[in-house]
């Protein structure tokens, strides 16, 4: 090889030793990773998307993808003329609605990942959360004026069986979970918010990671007056900045909550718009996006590895 030849290759050897250290510590470990935002609507991040999740498979990892579809309801649902009513920033799923949301995530956004992740091998099943009752649910009934409304079919997880994913895991496969549910009290369907299903799977998968990709750069520390992303904070000092947050961060920040204070040693929020932002969070030693760790003791020490942003 000549000495040109060898020169331009030595980037690509420093970029995987770079990696040895995380794809050491993450072997074997499960990874739950929430889809959304513009990486659910963008063809180019989707493949991304799909090209990363495979790499974590390929890498030693056992990857469970969970997703919901909001843009893609509501698309659907205008185009058969359905109106949603809002409460308080709730749609109001009424049981025609439900009938839209399970064909749209189950039907069309399921299926459109799962052929996605099998262009690279036979990887990828897609279930929802009524599959071997993974995820039961009861209705969500939210506070209002400090009265309980009925907002339709919008369910509030209330166990999680991990039977099946974890079946699916020990197979070498990637399980593609729709955020649905069904009801142990009356039997019907539920959607259930994905950010929140995602949390709860990775906590009842004892997963080493939660990831949930966002359509920010991770949780800002003075928005609007400042882009600075934090880029790690323990459980507690996550709690005192909810009622801060915008509500759209709020189920995300809750589930990496909820997480990391049942069992996950890391959550995380990175940028879905940021092509591949999956491999640079877990296999570089800066990440991308804001990382959640437990309070306690038994945090990982951060000098298990090269540095603290991208430990697992």
């Amino acid at each position: 090889m000549s000495a040109a030849r060898k020169h331009t290759a030595l980037p690509k050897a420093q970029i995987l030793i770079e990696a040895l250290p995380w794809l050491t510590r993450h072997n074997g470990k499960t990874v739950v990773i929430k889809f959304g935002g513009n990486a659910m609507v963008d063809d180019e991040l989707k493949a991304a998307f799909a090209q990363d999740v495979v790499f974590l498979r390929q890498a030693g990892l056992k990857p469970v993808v969970v997703h919901g579809g909001g843009p893609q309801i509501n698309a659907q649902l205008d185009k058969q003329g359905l109106v949603s009513e809002f409460k308080a920033g709730l749609r109001v799923t009424t049981p025609e609605a439900m009938d839209v949301v399970r064909m749209v995530l189950a039907g069309q956004v399921q299926r459109e990942l799962v052929g996605l992740l099998n262009q690279h091998g036979p990887l990828a099943v897609g279930m929802t959360g009524e599959d071997a009752q993974t995820i039961t649910a009861t209705q969500h009934r939210p506070l209002i004026d400090g009265e309980l409304v009925d907002i339709g079919r919008v369910g509030e997880i209330t166990a999680i069986d991990t039977g099946a994913i974890q079946a699916l895991l020990d197979d070498g496969r990637i399980p593609v979970v729709s955020s649905i549910a069904r009801s142990a009290d009356d039997n019907h369907v539920y959607n259930v918010n994905a950010d929140t299903a995602a949390a709860a799977l990775a906590a009842a998968l004892n997963a080493e990671t939660l990831m949930v990709l966002t359509d920010v750069e991770g949780l800002y520390e003075d928005w609007p007056h400042s882009d600075d992303v934090i880029s790690r904070l323990t459980a507690t000092e996550l709690e005192k900045l909810l009622p801060e947050l915008s509500s759209g961060m709020v189920p995300k920040m809750q589930g990496c909550l909820h997480a990391v204070r049942n069992g996950v040693e890391t959550a995380r929020v990175i940028d879905g718009r940021v092509q591949h932002s999956i491999l640079l969070e877990i296999f570089t030693d800066e990440g991308v996006g804001t990382m959640v760790v437990p309070d306690s003791p038994e945090a990982p020490d951060s000098s298990e590895a090269p540095d603290a942003q991208g430990e697992a």
